[in-house]
């Protein structure tokens, strides 16, 4: 057991308004398993196999979505994007909102955090050596 992540769930109150969100910002696209899991359940794929990168699940949430103000409970998913701003956009188009603004990793990145259509956070990140 190597420890690399070879799945991802994202919790879902309205996985349709979920998958359109996904596939409009990231371009994934998704297949119903919900015959093998018994409920509302959709493989996720995020890129061409011979990209680098996980492919997951979106599965209907079976509890309470989190608030604005509760903490991450579980893993945020970053997403390489070609353009920080460009991405920021399409997120704010499709419904999505800012956690936490545009920031510098200096010399190494642009990164920036965001909710999305259910209230999950998830990243964005632009490589780029002239980060300040």
């Amino acid at each position: 057991m190597t420890g690399t992540p070879i799945h991802f769930e994202i919790h879902a109150d309205h996985v349709e308004r979920a998958k359109t969100f996904y596939a409009t910002v990231f371009g994934w696209t998704f297949e119903d398993y919900s015959e093998y899991t018994g409920s509302p359940y959709f493989g996720v794929t995020t890129g061409e196999k011979s990209e680098l990168g996980i492919n997951g699940g979106f599965m209907l949430r079976k509890g309470d979505a989190p608030s604005a103000e509760t903490p991450v409970t579980g893993f945020v998913c970053t997403m390489g994007v070609e353009s920080y701003d460009q991405a920021h956009q399409t997120i704010l188009a499709a419904g999505g909102s800012v956690a936490l603004e545009k920031y510098a990793l200096p010399g190494m990145a642009w990164q920036g955090y965001y909710h999305d259509t259910e209230g999950n956070i998830f990243g964005i990140h632009e490589p780029d050596e002239n980060a300040q």
